[in-house]
């Protein structure tokens, strides 16, 4: 294992003290959705992870999902689990540096976020599979292809774009919130703080809180964000005109996040791909999940139909 990947590099932060007693705690998890089970899957060279692999071993396509910058695989997709797992095997883990995902004293990096999607696939005995990715998974997704293209039967983008920093507004979203924090010198308390004010897929009902709250504080903080920087500086418009798999775009048409107008360049620059509109902000996958997961299930069926 490379000493440079080993999980154990930077140790996650511990639980807020806040979460009160071991009774407390038991009755905060219970509080949770129910999610299927994970189990820890070794990748070489780059550590153990653990990953939620469910749905039927022998259906029509493997699907992997991708989350969004400062959630979680489960903050990001809990709602859309058991639909997806009626047919399709699911794969589900944390990005780096996100919740339960690797480690490393390495900056941050797309690229290493995207191979990691396909070491797991290796780990698993996957070959070929269908990204999913979520606004910060979307570049995943787009870089998966670009570097893995054999292993890519379709891609599926959902609230995402192909370049996210150019006008200065932008940049501030992305940049400026990050380095704030880090001139700041923020402790993880306040990091903690917030986060939570800023996780776009947090539930609204008090209920969903501490539950997020438990997500987020096992969040990498440095990782986190140098994410922000990394998402910040990623640009496909030189080349994502080039996919050649089938695709679908899941546009949420009230985004305050990453706008309307930077998602339809995806549209603009893949001719072919189906488009699936939401009339939602950017965390459809659970405040408009009504909405949000059929929408995702005729875009998987429609990458399907079109694959080999």
């Amino acid at each position: 294992m490379s000493q440079l990947d080993d999980p154990r590099d930077v140790d996650p932060d511990p639980p807020p003290a806040s979460l009160g007693s071991a009774d407390e705690e038991v009755h905060v998890r219970a509080l949770g959705p129910d999610v299927p089970p994970s189990s820890p899957v070794e990748l070489p060279d780059r550590g153990t992870i653990p990953v939620r692999d469910f749905g039927p071993r022998d259906a029509d396509s493997t699907i992997v999902l991708l989350h969004g910058w400062t959630a979680t695989a489960d903050l990001n997709w809990f709602r859309c689990y058991d639909a997806l797992a009626e047919q399709h095997r699911v794969i589900a883990f944390d990005q780096r540096g996100h919740g339960t995902g690797l480690r490393s004293k390495r900056r941050f990096r797309l690229e290493d976020c995207a191979d990691d999607a396909v070491a797991i696939a290796d780990a698993l005995g996957i070959d070929r599979f269908i990204p999913i990715g979520y606004s910060m998974g979307g570049p995943v997704a787009q870089l998966i292809w670009r570097r893995h293209a054999e292993r890519v039967r379709g891609l599926v983008l959902c609230a995402t774009a192909p370049v996210f920093s150019v006008e200065r507004v932008e940049r501030l979203s992305f940049l400026g919130a990050t380095g704030l924090a880090a001139l700041a010198r923020i402790t993880p308390e306040q990091a903690r703080t917030w986060l939570t004010d800023q996780l776009y897929l947090q539930r609204k009902s008090r209920d969903w809180e501490p539950w997020a709250v438990q997500e987020a504080a096992s969040h990498d903080w440095r990782m986190l964000l140098e994410a922000g920087t990394a998402i910040g500086g990623f640009d496909s418009t030189p080349w994502i005109s080039e996919v050649d798999v089938p695709t679908a775009l899941l546009i949420t048409m009230q985004d305050g996040v990453v706008s309307r107008r930077r998602q339809t360049m995806l549209f603009d620059a893949l001719p072919d791909a189906t488009v699936f509109r939401i009339d939602s902000d950017h965390g459809a996958a659970v405040e408009a999940a009504d909405a949000f997961v059929p929408a995702l299930l005729r875009a998987i069926a429609t990458v399907e139909r079109s694959s080999t």
